[in-house]
């Protein structure tokens, strides 16, 4: 699998819709996703998954309003419908076979666990592999890209709160993910982080929002300065344990600090927040705020 910083030729996107995942806060979404495939578009191509010719009809309606201009092969739609929008974890995940090829694997989805509908975003790996004619692989194992991060030198970034959580595989043993970690990605070490999750983040401690390889020897990681924080004490001891490893080669990681935001609170609920989560593309990198 290569490192998220190497070249792409597009990025997937999932054109937002479920309500119930932004409550309440639904309307400008769409609009701020304009603003992410400007910025794209600027270095790669964009492909989005709608659920059908209206839904195709608003966003392009909302990129023309935003004066995002583009052509027929900078962006396309793909009538792939789906159930949310969390791309980088239900969609394909590129990989080169022994021949250099591409293929896509796609791994068992079932929304982190929960009780969310998931049966569409499930077979979108699939659906994007028949699109564009790519040999699609099987691991049978659940797992989501926001879980995982790699360098592209045989190395992969994990939590095993998140992996070895009875909510995904209670079939499986930690070896027997270990072996499918290694087969499917090509990495010949894996580094397990505690990882709790933050506070209000359903993913059971995604990697994507406590860790992230920028190079293959640099991970930067956010750390709370409020030690009257609830996430003081999951951030230092993930910290501690990044200083600690080593990376395919047996060096020392380069760990870079990033901030924490500040606490994000919605009907009295903590949102995850974390600057963590963001995406490198050819030119260009987005980061939330």
């Amino acid at each position: 699998m290569p490192a998220e910083w190497e070249p792409h030729e597009a990025v997937w996107l999932a054109w937002p819709h479920f309500e119930p995942h932004f409550p309440g806060k639904l309307a400008p979404i769409p609009f701020v996703y304009a603003e992410i495939i400007r910025a794209f578009l600027s270095s790669e191509k964009v492909y989005i998954c709608v659920n059908d010719e209206k839904m195709e009809t608003e966003a392009r309606r909302i990129l023309a309003e935003k004066n995002v201009t583009f052509n027929s092969e900078q962006l396309q739609f793909f009538p792939i419908p789906t159930n949310a929008s969390w791309s980088r974890d239900h969609g394909p995940i590129f990989v080169y076979n022994e021949k250099k090829e591409r293929v896509i694997l796609d791994w068992d989805y079932n929304a982190y666990g929960d009780p969310w509908p998931h049966d569409l975003d499930d077979v979108v790996p699939t659906k994007v592999g028949k699109a564009l004619g790519i040999p699609v692989v099987y691991p049978r194992m659940v797992l989501e890209g926001g879980s995982i991060d790699v360098n592209g030198e045989g190395l992969l970034l994990t939590t095993s709160a998140c992996l070895l959580n009875s909510n995904r595989n209670p079939n499986l043993s930690k070896d027997q993910i270990i072996d499918r970690l290694k087969k499917y990605f090509g990495i010949t070490k894996i580094l397990w982080l505690p990882g709790k999750p933050l506070a209000g983040d359903d993913t059971s401690a995604h990697i994507d929002s406590l860790a992230r390889f920028v190079n293959k020897n640099t991970v930067v990681a956010p750390r709370e300065k409020n030690k009257n924080d609830v996430n003081y004490q999951t951030l230092e001891e993930n910290f501690a344990a990044l200083e600690k490893m080593s990376d395919q080669n047996n060096v020392a990681l380069n760990i870079v600090e990033l901030p924490m935001p500040d606490a994000v609170i919605y009907k009295e609920r903590r949102l995850p927040a974390t600057y963590t989560n963001f995406y490198i593309g050819n030119r260009v990198v987005a980061v939330p705020i």
